[in-house]
């Protein structure tokens, strides 16, 4: 009887340890993450009025005088006071991109947070746009979120600094108009998929691989499995609909575009695609926004992405694809 109530004492005080220890450790655990997902959910907003005012304050102080820097600022801020509530305000939102769209719910905040505040037919949400490109769903789900602003009736501008391909070229296109700088990479109006595979080398070294499927086409190409030609072919079919598609897409949202011309996977330079019709002027983000400076109030919309090592490393291939295709 002793045995059993020591080991019942025993068992007890293991059960408070173990509590106790879940207390300490799993309850900060999950505060924590509540407040890292709070922390992802903020939006932050910044007025690039200010930013670009204290930049030329610091520039005349540097040239002229402190007097003459803290006059400007004074005059500056007299002015924003006067300015007209009615006056345009332009929304930036920026986006970089790697083959996953992993800042994808980040990027969906800040155009809830543009629409929130933009007034139909008055203000102008703009887009700057850096991405390779990357998965159809992913893609198709980011051009969705660029709709969403034309939907709205809010006039929407996408800029491109250095590359819009593919599933970046994709976004663009709901975009009212298009502006990219001269040697920005745009167009790449295809699809592609590679398949690795190791078929031969398992046979070689005596490895059996068996694959069931409940449907004819449930998976017509595997990495380990032999490819048929009737798992090629429709493979090839598939891909085949997913660039008719992608083309429709694009004709649909810039009707003025040859889309059959430029529609064969292939990419041009921003001075280039301007003649061809892809894009629509020529200028980077900066010259842009600062042609709306003083007739505009001017606003940066930001959002914090959780930082993952998946999002690192498709970005270190994303920048590396950008630096391929520009040569």
């Amino acid at each position: 009887m002793d045995f059993w109530t020591d080991f019942a004492g025993f068992a007890l005080k293991s059960f408070w340890i173990a509590a106790m220890i879940a207390i300490v450790v799993v309850v900060p655990i999950i505060f924590g993450a509540r407040a890292q997902r709070r922390r992802e959910e903020d939006v932050k907003v910044t007025s690039l009025d200010d930013r670009f005012d204290l930049m030329e304050a610091q520039i005349r102080m540097a040239t002229d005088s402190v007097k003459d820097a803290k006059a400007f600022l004074k005059a500056r801020k007299r002015a924003a006071k006067l300015r007209d509530d009615t006056a345009k305000r332009v929304y930036l939102v920026a986006f970089k991109g790697d083959p996953l769209a992993s800042g994808h719910e980040a990027f969906a905040r800040k155009i809830t947070a543009a629409l929130v505040a933009a007034r139909p037919g008055k203000d102008e949400i703009v887009v700057s746009i850096a991405s390779p490109g990357g998965l159809v769903s992913a893609y198709g789900l980011m051009a969705a979120q660029m709709q969403r602003v034309r939907r709205a009736g809010v006039e929407l501008t996408a800029c491109v600094d250095q590359v819009a391909a593919s599933g970046g070229y994709m976004m663009a296109v709901a975009a009212n108009r298009i502006v990219a700088a001269p040697f920005a990479v745009v167009g790449s109006i295809g699809v592609v998929a590679q398949v690795p595979n190791v078929s031969r080398l398992l046979k070689k070294i005596d490895v059996d691989y068996e694959e069931m499927t409940s449907g004819a086409h449930k998976r017509p190409i595997s990495m380990l499995a032999p490819i048929t030609d009737e798992g090629r072919e429709h493979f090839k079919h598939k891909l085949e609909e997913t660039h008719v598609a992608f083309k429709d897409f694009v004709r649909e949202n810039r009707p003025a575009l040859n889309v059959d011309d430029v529609g064969d996977g292939d990419y041009w330079y921003a001075t280039d695609a301007l003649k061809l019709g892809l894009i629509d002027a020529i200028a980077t983000s900066d010259e842009y926004l600062m042609s709306h400076r003083g007739k505009a109030r001017l606003f940066a919309i930001d959002a914090p992405e959780k930082k993952t090592l998946m999002k690192v490393l498709f970005g270190r291939l994303g920048e590396a694809g950008a630096r391929m295709l520009g040569g």
